[in-house]
């Protein structure tokens, strides 16, 4: 994470928080006395910024002056809505394509999702507005810039985004171990989005629950697990596979 991708100081912070500035992630210091916070805690709540309490050493680290107790981490893009995207891809595209992330945390995986959703032509990036990997200088660094060219939606809930996109007339399909059966026995031929999971978790049990179908890559090895962004890239890659018969 770069330092010049931060806003550090209770007024500042709170400029920002009030103004068009895209905050994807704030860090409060724990166990602070400084009344001045809890205003600031009250706005990002209002925003559904994702707020993580720290200990003041984290803080030091991502600054370089004096940040009062709070670090405002910027996004270095613009976010688009889930509806106007989805309306926008139907109209362009007879069978569009999108990926929801369900609390994918790690900036190094993010980035690589990113940079492979680019190359498969993925028309938007679907992520929760808490608990993810933050968008910033290291996640445009970890997709080679596609970033840029990559539509990404900020929803409150990931169970809510499923739930329009199925309403929208888009498969969902969950890639996950929990089912027999796998991504080659799996069409990819109609509107589709394809729901990721965490590195530790998976998709969400609750998610796994509403979605259309599960889907699996077959693993012949002794590990039971891929990598998130390299499991990503199978699956994107059969998908373009289908899709160009």
């Amino acid at each position: 994470m770069s330092k010049k991708d931060n806003i550090f100081g209770i007024y500042p912070v709170l400029e920002a928080i009030k103004s068009d500035t895209e905050i994807d992630k704030v860090y409060i210091q724990k166990d602070s006395d400084n009344d001045k916070l809890a205003a600031i805690i009250s706005e990002l709540e209002n925003k559904q910024v994702t707020i993580n309490h720290v200990p003041v050493e984290k803080l030091n680290r991502l600054t370089n002056g004096n940040h009062q107790g709070v670090v405002a981490i910027t996004s270095p893009i613009s976010f688009v809505a889930l509806e106007e995207i989805v309306e926008k891809s139907l109209e362009s595209k007879n069978v569009p394509l999108f990926l929801v992330l369900d609390q994918i945390s790690d900036v190094r995986n993010f980035g690589a999702i990113i940079r492979t959703a680019e190359c498969t032509g993925v028309d938007a990036i679907i992520i929760q507005k808490k608990g993810g990997a933050p968008v910033s200088g290291d996640t445009v660094k970890t997709s080679a810039g596609a970033i840029f060219n990559m539509p990404i939606c900020k929803v409150n809930h990931i169970k809510d985004a499923i739930y329009y996109l199925q309403g929208s007339g888009i498969k969902t399909v969950a890639a996950t171990e929990k089912t027999e059966k796998d991504i080659y026995n799996t069409s990819f031929n109609e509107p589709l989005a394809l729901v990721m999971g965490s590195e530790g978790k998976g998709v969400s049990t609750s998610v796994l629950k509403i979605v259309d179908e599960q889907a699996a890559l077959p693993l012949l090895g002794e590990i039971n697990s891929l990598n998130v962004s390299v499991a990503c890239g199978a699956f994107l890659y059969e998908v373009v596979r289908q899709r160009a018969k």
